[in-house]
């Protein structure tokens, strides 16, 4: 396919972004994925100042071509961070939980394409007016933490296009070349997948996790903990739980308790499939193998260029 926004927003080959996915998005997936042609981000969600150099650092020696760093903005030593990626000179940040306008101008003040994640109309709208280069619109079906509306990526992409006129990234649902075009189809110039690199052999998250995500099927997850942060989580025994408190009729304190500290990690990172959170889109029950990152973009172009013909012949 020939060059479109995102492509030349980002100098890169192909609308893909890897999502910045906790314990899962260091420098081998990122590398990989920018390699490829995609857009590879860094997950700083799950790293300390220190962690985020060495990852950057790593990715500079194992890739010559543009990658990022995803931040949630809810994290504690967010200004660390930011002093990093301003001293690194990383060129593209992603933001995403909190509100654009606290870090957007500085960014766009040091150079930086600035994309900020958003699940409704009226945040993507806020975005643009904070001045973000672009926006990732992504869909109830999404892993990890979520929208609070529980809107559809098909419901969603249109919608936000309508009211915005920067670039629009889909995500929630998308693994596939297939996917992709249909995202395209309904007005978005590019894609972030997440849950497709979680299941690659580069991705930082433990093995066992990556199992889970191939022997998922349709309706194997489910978004829950609403009054803590919404999270799309695999049914495992710390999800039982999670339930049997609801019923019991747990309060937002109650579910505090039960979550704890680090439950993604031991589940995700350590491999802890029983009490650990195990964060994943719907889309894992079309995840049938572990595979590496370029061979991921590379199926997902040859697919996407296959279907449009046979799209084109309708």
């Amino acid at each position: 396919m020939g060059q479109n926004r995102i492509t030349q927003l980002f100098g890169i080959k192909y609308p893909i972004v890897q999502g910045g996915m906790i314990w899962t998005s260091g420098w081998r997936l990122a590398s990989a994925v920018s390699n490829a042609g995609g857009l590879g981000l860094l997950g700083a969600g799950s790293m300390y100042p220190d962690v985020l150099q060495e990852h950057i650092d790593k990715c500079k020696k194992a890739t010559d071509q543009p990658f990022g760093v995803n931040i949630p903005m809810l994290y504690p030593n967010i200004e660390e961070l930011m002093d990093i990626i301003v001293k690194n000179e990383i060129k593209i940040v992603f933001t995403s939980a909190g509100n654009p306008k606290t870090w957007t101008p500085f960014l766009k003040k040091n150079g930086i394409t600035v994309v900020h994640v958003v699940s409704s109309v009226k945040f993507a709208m806020k975005a643009q007016d904070a001045g973000v280069d672009a926006i990732v619109a992504e869909g109830f079906e999404a892993g990890g933490h979520n929208g609070r509306d529980e809107t559809t990526t098909m419901v969603l992409i249109p919608s936000v296009k309508e009211k915005i006129n920067i670039p629009l990234i889909a995500a929630g649902g998308i693994g596939s070349g297939r996917a992709m075009l249909a995202a395209m189809v309904l007005g978005a110039d590019g894609v972030q997948v997440g849950s497709r690199f979680a299941a690659s052999t580069e991705g930082s998250s433990h093995d066992l996790f990556k199992e889970q995500i191939v022997l998922a099927k349709e309706g194997d997850t489910h978004l829950t903990l609403k009054e803590l942060a919404p999270v799309r989580l695999l049914k495992n025994k710390f999800y039982q739980e999670v339930q049997k408190a609801y019923a019991n009729g747990a309060t937002v304190e109650d579910l505090k308790v039960l979550l704890g500290r680090a439950r993604a990690k031991r589940g995700m990172f350590e491999g802890d499939l029983e009490e650990g959170e195990l964060e994943i889109g719907q889309v894992s029950g079309l995840i049938h193998d572990i595979k590496p990152a370029g061979e991921i973009v590379k199926e997902m172009m040859e697919e996407f260029g296959r279907i449009k013909s046979t799209v084109n012949r309708l």
